[in-house]
């Protein structure tokens, strides 16, 4: 049996309104039959961007091909939205030929990359390059953004953001990360500005990193996409002003799955096994936690699921007549994660219950 597909995947960032959705409403209009899945970061309630992709009239731009993630910054949350769509994708009866991550104006390119190191997708799908979308006029004026005061804004109020970055490092790092970096709105500069902005951005990339104007988006799909890079294992070679022991540097996890007894005889309800739970993975580590428990004289298997401190538990379906009745957790952590303690103390929680 061949192996499955690896699938690129393309990041887009830059700052607001610098024209990333732009870039990609242009980029999906010339896709060239391929399939393109498009995962959109975006703040608030209501995402303006999914609005007007989705609106765009575009084949192969449907609701079915845009996943959007509304709860913050992808460098902060990556653990919690952004891999189960990950896994969503990779497992579709057809996956997508290629992935294109819209990350917010706000978000570090680099925790998003190393999210790709993670044991679900990293056999999967491969960064294939990271874009930035610079906008010339404001660079050109000395800013990153058309209106800054309107990103801090927006920064200010968005309370999923725990990180408290200045803005300049913020798009600094945007740049240290890049594969490839696209000066846009190159139709409102004169030529000596435009080669001003080319020259500061070329300052601050990495050597060799193109550097291409752009008028509205428009950059043929055989430049964007393909560039091969494996982004996730050059982590290393993309130093940026956030590494450190304090940044989101732990890119070596371990996994362990653990076998569990059913459920003690207090059969607790779901939400009381999680609180439970809740301590005993906090204590060992544990990174994410997922599986399925055995309830005595329940016909529904109990569904376990949990990012960091958070763990959710609840009846997703019967037991199926060829399954086992037995449960069974998968934990991940970083290396050094002791598997055998962490089974006890998360066997006896259960048996316990």
């Amino acid at each position: 049996m061949p192996l499955p597909r690896v699938i690129p995947a393309t990041v887009i960032t830059g700052f607001l309104g610098a024209g990333k959705t732009t870039l990609i409403r242009h980029l999906m209009a010339h896709a060239g039959g391929r399939r393109i899945a498009l995962v959109i970061n975006e703040f608030g309630d209501i995402g303006m961007d999914r609005d007007i992709l989705s609106a765009c009239g575009i084949a192969g731009c449907g609701d079915d091909d845009i996943v959007e993630l509304a709860n913050g910054c992808l460098c902060c949350t990556v653990a919690d939205e952004f891999l189960p769509t990950m896994q969503a994708l990779i497992h579709r009866p057809e996956p997508p030929d290629h992935i294109v991550i819209e990350t917010s104006g706000l978000a570090l390119p680099k925790p998003l990359v190393r999210a790709f190191t993670w044991p679900e997708v990293r056999s999967r799908v491969t960064v294939d390059g990271v874009v930035a979308v610079v906008d010339g006029p404001a660079a050109a004026a000395g800013l990153f953004a058309d209106d800054p005061e309107a990103v801090r804004a927006l920064r200010a109020e968005d309370a999923a953001l725990d990180h408290d970055n200045p803005l300049e490092e913020v798009f600094t790092d945007q740049l240290m990360c890049a594969d490839m970096v696209l000066v846009n709105k190159a139709d409102l500069l004169d030529a000596a500005a435009l080669e001003g902005v080319e020259a500061t951005v070329r300052a601050t990339v990495r050597a060799g990193v193109p550097v291409l104007a752009t008028r509205h988006g428009e950059v043929d799909p055989a430049v964007l996409l393909g560039l091969g890079m494996a982004v996730e294992d050059d982590l290393d070679g993309r130093p940026t002003h956030h590494d450190g022991p304090e940044g989101h540097d732990h890119d070596d996890f371990e996994s362990v799955a653990l076998d569990m007894p059913a459920v003690g005889g207090g059969h607790p309800g779901p939400d009381a096994l999680a609180d439970a739970l809740a301590p005993v993975l906090s204590a060992h580590g544990v990174l994410r936690v997922k599986g399925t428990l055995e309830v005595p004289g329940k016909p529904m298997r109990l569904l376990v699921q949990g990012v960091g401190p958070r763990v959710l538990a609840r009846h997703d379906r019967p037991w199926r007549t060829d399954e086992p009745r037995a449960g069974r957790l998968v934990a991940i952590g970083l290396k050094g994660l002791d598997g055998a303690a962490l089974g006890r103390d998360l066997a006896a929680t259960v048996a316990g219950a």
